[in-house]
């Protein structure tokens, strides 16, 4: 079904910050988008190293909240590293909102939900690849969906990560 992604309880959060990820809904599944609407915002990096990410989300996430644009049930924000020095970050919102480049994605995703350091993020990207070629695809792009912040996985103890493919 086109737009559906699984429900995330946002007030599923042990820590005030993070809600509780179940990864069984999002792996090895496939996710049609049909002009899905997020807004947009960009990190700096260092060699893909994120350093600005947390007040970039926070300036982001205010500025949805203000807007009365967050998607509630659906939590979910695409990232992708654009050079070694720029990530950008789509979150999924209900209205476009004001002082963020507001897109629309469209297209065939498929996913893998991952656990484990950032520094895998390579090897992910390598197993997804062929993961894709399995399936008769060809991968695009990707996107990380990144579940939860370091503090809350550290809490947690996982640290899934989304890939999604585009094919």
């Amino acid at each position: 079904m086109k737009n559906e992604i699984p429900k995330i309880d946002v007030s599923n959060s042990e820590t005030g910050c993070c809600p509780k990820f179940n990864p069984e809904p999002w792996d090895e599944k496939v996710f049609e988008f049909d002009n899905l609407l997020f807004a947009k915002a960009q990190t700096r990096s260092f060699y893909y190293i994120p350093l600005n990410m947390g007040s970039v989300m926070t300036r982001a996430m205010d500025a949805i909240r203000e807007a009365d644009a967050e998607e509630l049930d659906k939590y979910l924000i695409l990232s992708r590293d654009l050079t070694p020095w720029k990530a950008e970050h789509c979150f999924l919102v209900t209205k476009e909102v004001p002082g963020l480049e507001n897109i629309k994605l469209s297209g065939t995703f498929m996913t893998k939900v991952y656990d484990g350091p950032f520094k895998e993020i390579p090897n992910w990207i390598k197993d997804m690849e062929n993961y894709v070629k399995k399936q008769g695809k060809e991968m695009k792009k990707i996107y990380y969906f990144y579940t939860t912040c370091p503090k809350c996985a550290k809490y947690y103890g996982k640290n899934y990560v989304v890939l999604f493919a585009e094919v």
